[in-house]
């Protein structure tokens, strides 16, 4: 519970921060700024790989420790860890097509 609560003490701030940045309009004079855009896109990459990376081991970690103690039914909890890390990954690939397409939009 303390991972969620420290989750939130830094994702709230950051979100609150990043909707004006987003909102605003072009200064007159173009180009030579930060692009908000892309650094979005790389922060949004982090986070999603971050949480990918957490849940695969902790769904590796399961699936382990099941197998150890029974190992009779290795075979189904292999087939379904590989289902499940599928399932993440294809979550994090998501994250990355999101954020591509947010950054081309900025």
């Amino acid at each position: 519970m303390n991972k969620l609560k420290y989750l939130c003490l830094v994702a709230v701030p950051l979100l609150l921060v990043a909707a004006p940045v987003a909102a605003q309009e072009e200064a007159a004079g173009g180009g030579g700024g930060v692009n908000w855009g892309i650094l979005a896109a790389a922060f949004a990459i982090g986070v999603a790989a971050f949480g990918g990376a957490l849940g695969q081991g902790q769904a590796t970690s399961a699936a382990l420790s099941g197998m150890a103690r029974n190992p009779g039914a290795a075979g189904n909890v292999r087939t379904t860890l590989i289902i499940a890390l599928a399932f993440i990954e294809s979550l994090v690939i998501y994250a990355l097509i999101v954020a591509m397409r947010g950054a081309a939009f900025f």
